[in-house]
């Protein structure tokens, strides 16, 4: 199996720190969280890695060269900015062993259990799992009782959108930056140009198709998008220990 880690992002949250290092290759704990990632990816069994690139993309580029972590490592380099959507479409060709793959936000410290999300995907028959909790955010995926995605809400933009009619007494999760997409999601994606995964996520929900809630509660994750979301994910690191 294969996945693909997102760090193109421009990380202005984090702000001058990311005007100099990429996001995903802040340290946490003295290791950069890419490096994090992808070992804790290859300990759950992918033997392929893409990685797309913008901003600073040079220094993404030579970090993945100084290293070897026993599987390819490639880079997927934009010449804009194609958000999460776009980025997965242009790297799609990587992906052509018929297998699931994982989607893997690159400003996210997760202590998911990556093998096990990986088997409950297999045996969901969805064409999309995603890791989300009952935690509060801006941003909520809407699920029904039967833990299938029906829509989406920005508390910030006070909008919701639905994939289909309303769900009555839909759930709000939070999503925690980690999908796993069936083989046959990406000749589905007729979205271009610039683009939100979120976008393809909701139009196929809405006909019709599973995209379903892996509940990841008991697990740690956190985005470093700011400076205090940076912090408690070094602390989180600090007392349980990097991934080794």
């Amino acid at each position: 199996m294969k996945a693909m880690i997102l760090a193109a992002g421009l990380g202005l949250r984090l702000r001058p720190l990311t005007e100099t290092t990429p996001k995903t290759l802040i340290p946490i704990q003295g290791v950069p969280l890419l490096d994090i990632i992808i070992r804790r990816l290859v300990r759950a069994g992918v033997d392929g890695i893409i990685v797309n690139a913008f901003h600073l993309a040079d220094q993404v580029e030579d970090f993945l060269q100084s290293r070897y972590w026993g599987v390819p490592v490639v880079v997927s380099r934009e010449d804009e900015l194609l958000s999460t959507g776009g980025g997965l479409k242009q790297a799609c060709w990587f992906f052509d062993d018929r297998k699931p793959f994982f989607l893997h936000n690159g400003d996210v410290y997760s202590e998911v259990d990556l093998a096990l999300m990986y088997r409950a995907h297999q045996k969901s028959g969805a064409l999309a799992s995603l890791a989300v909790s009952d935690r509060s955010t801006q941003r909520y995926f809407l699920f029904d009782d039967q833990d299938r995605l029906r829509g989406w809400e920005s508390l910030k933009e006070e909008s919701k959108q639905w994939a289909g009619p309303p769900a009555v007494q839909a759930r709000r999760l939070a999503f925690n930056g980690i999908a796993i997409l069936s083989p046959e999601l990406p000749a589905r994606i007729s979205e271009t140009g610039v683009f939100p995964i979120t976008k393809t996520y909701l139009r196929l929900a809405a006909e019709g198709a599973l995209l379903r809630a892996f509940r990841s509660d008991a697990y740690f994750c956190c985005d470093i998008g700011d400076d205090a979301k940076l912090e408690r994910a070094r602390r989180r690191a600090d007392e349980a220990g990097l991934p080794a």
